[in-house]
Order: C-alpha cells, then structure tokens, then sequence
C-alpha cells in the first residue's frame, strides 16, 4: 500500500487533514478508461519527433498499459463494471467534431470511428459486453451520454484511468466530480507526454476532484 492520502499535495492541501479510507461498493463502481488508442502508440517519421515521445512510449508500454489491462481483469472479477472512452468522430472528414479537436496542433485530431488508429489498443480490447462510449470532446461526461449511463445503472463511484492526464483525463475527472462522483484517478494507469506535466495535474486535482491512488490501492479499497 502507497501512501496516498498524502501524494500529490498542492499548496491548497499541503495542511489539509488527512481523508478518509475509501470503500468502494462494486454494483455501485464502474472503471473508465479514456483514450487509450492506437494513435497514441505510433512512432513518429521524424526523428526528432520520435526521440522527443519516446518516455512516452516507455511509460505506456511498460506501466500503464500492463496495469491497465490488470486493472480491468481485477475489476471485471470483483463485478465492477468496464467502461472504454475513446476519440472518434462520425464522419469521414471530422465535420461533427468539437472546435478544440478542429484547431491546428497538438490537439488537432481527426480519427474516424472505422479507422484502425482511433481503436483501442490491442492489450486493452473491449468484452463483449462492455459499454464503449465515443467522442470529440475532451471530458468523456460533456460530449456522449456517459451521464445518463451512469445514472442508469446506478454509479457512485468511478475509476479512471487513461490518458492524457492533463487534457481528456483531467477534464474528465472534473465532469464527474461536478455531477457529485466518487472519483478514484489511478496514477499508475495515466499518463502525460511528460512527466513533469502528469505530476503537475495530479496535484491540480487531488482531494478536490478526485482521490489519486495507485492501482494496488484501488483493490484495497473494493469491498
């Protein structure tokens, strides 16, 4: 067990007192995982490019997918339900995406929902009966009906994991929080394109939106 209830302070929190244990109830818990697609693992044609996301790679690779695809099996074993978020538009050319995926740069992204790059990762493939929600908004809960899903099957509580911890992640987690969730962030399930900017939103985030715990917290924590 980490110590979590004192990771990730930010200057609001530094004297906070410390928050209680968290008892999550499996009908009432559902895992979400944003974003985790096939575009994201591609290695660029520019050199410099390539070196520069290269601890990116690393991290996605050889944390958070592995302890992504744990997470799930723990979950979908404890009757926690498995839900999947990820970027896709309807359209061929994008027409139906929101403004911030239209802009150019970094968060420029036209992935239509066929294409083999705005899939999931194979490590990560949907059950047969999992729900997968699409989108082109960063919060998973502002642009598809994740909201009313929740509500539908009576969520209390949920679990995030996926990327990028500072965009679609951390949008996410403020959606659900503003609805009144439980919102669990498992740190080793998320990641940046650096680390600097992932541990910079965790402490942006902690203990007002969300609790950040570690994947072998989580199971500690389902009753």
């Amino acid at each position: 067990m980490s110590d979590w209830k004192a990771a990730y302070r930010s200057f609001y929190y530094e004297t906070a007192e410390a928050p209680d244990d968290i008892r999550l109830e499996p009908a009432r818990t559902a895992l979400l995982v944003i974003d985790i697609q096939n575009t994201y693992l591609e290695v660029a044609d520019d050199a410099i490019e390539a070196e520069r996301w290269a601890p990116f790679r690393e991290r996605m690779n050889n944390t958070v997918i592995p302890n992504t695809a744990q997470l799930i099996a723990d979950c979908r074993a404890r009757g926690v339900e498995v839900i999947f978020a990820r970027i896709a538009c309807l359209t061929r050319d994008g027409r139906d995406r929101s403004l911030s995926q239209k802009k150019p740069g970094f968060n420029y992204l036209l992935l239509p929902k066929d294409r083999a790059d705005s899939q999931l990762v194979p490590e990560l493939t949907p059950a047969e009966d999992d729900i997968v929600v699409l989108k082109t908004t960063d919060s998973a809960l502002t642009g598809t009906n994740l909201r009313l899903l929740l509500r539908n099957m009576e969520i209390r509580d949920v679990i995030v994991a996926g990327i990028f911890t500072d965009q679609c992640v951390s949008s996410t987690v403020r959606s659900l929080a503003d609805e009144s969730f439980g919102v669990i962030l498992v740190e080793d399930c998320c990641a940046a394109a650096t680390d600097e900017l992932h541990r910079n939103e965790l402490k942006s985030i902690n203990m007002i939106y969300c609790h950040i715990l570690q994947s072998e917290d989580v199971m500690e924590s389902i009753t």
